[in-house]
């Protein structure tokens, strides 16, 4: 009878010690501030739902949802879906579909990623930037106020105030071939002279007249307000 005791106050404190390791809650992202026909996960968003690294936003046909994350907001438009994270300990969201409008109180505040492409705020001064995904390639990204940083690999391009810019996150498969052309007998052979090289063409392609202002209840009292400012 000891001996089962023994046994049983042992594995009871194996269990007291691994369980508090396994059930570690991960830390809160976010808040839920405003929320029309929109989703956390399969659940139904609502204002004070609490957002954690890794959860997928949504709106439904004429949704909309609002996060507070830090000294940053993003809100999802309609018919969008994103995935927020966590970057290099600052709150961050991949964009999936639709369109997505963040803004930020400085410039390590918040990354929007879409695709291949990263947008962040360049300074930080108070900003607020747009983003449509088009598709897979392409995306359309708006400064509304603020300088904005877009970065595709390697190429960055600076996003003045007011302007907008189309972004091409991937080459077309004809335009990445080597001078010789696909067939050549040429491609991948050691000391060839006719590697495939990225083609010349720009990923930035400015929008004359920018996007055409899109009415959302992001307050801009509210986007903008000071890092001080619970």
């Amino acid at each position: 009878m000891q001996a089962r005791r023994a046994i049983f106050a042992t594995a009871l404190s194996f269990s007291l010690i691994t369980i508090p390791a396994w059930g570690a809650p991960t830390a809160a992202l976010g808040t839920v501030i405003a929320a029309d026909r929109a989703h956390v996960g399969e659940a139904k968003a609502e204002v004070g739902t609490t957002v954690y690294g890794g959860d997928s936003i949504s709106t439904e046909l004429q949704g909309s949802v609002q996060l507070r994350a830090g000294k940053a907001r993003l809100l999802l438009l309609s018919s969008s879906s994103a995935v927020v994270s966590d970057t290099q300990g600052a709150p961050a969201a991949k964009l999936l579909s639709g369109a997505a409008t963040f803004s930020t109180g400085n410039a390590h505040a918040f990354t929007l990623f879409a695709s291949a492409a990263a947008i962040r705020p360049q300074t930080d001064a108070p900003t607020i930037g747009r983003v449509s995904y088009i598709g897979p390639k392409e995306l359309l990204v708006h400064a509304t106020r603020g300088s904005l940083v877009v970065t595709v690999d390697t190429d960055t391009q600076i996003i003045p105030e007011g302007s907008s810019y189309r972004v091409l996150v991937d080459q077309p498969e004809e335009m990445a071939q080597g001078p010789a052309g696909a067939g050549s007998g040429n491609e991948g052979w050691p000391g060839s002279h006719h590697e495939p090289r990225k083609a010349g063409r720009n990923r930035f392609l400015y929008v004359a007249g920018g996007l055409t202002a899109v009415a959302t209840y992001l307050a801009v009292s509210e986007a903008l307000e000071s890092a001080e400012r619970p």
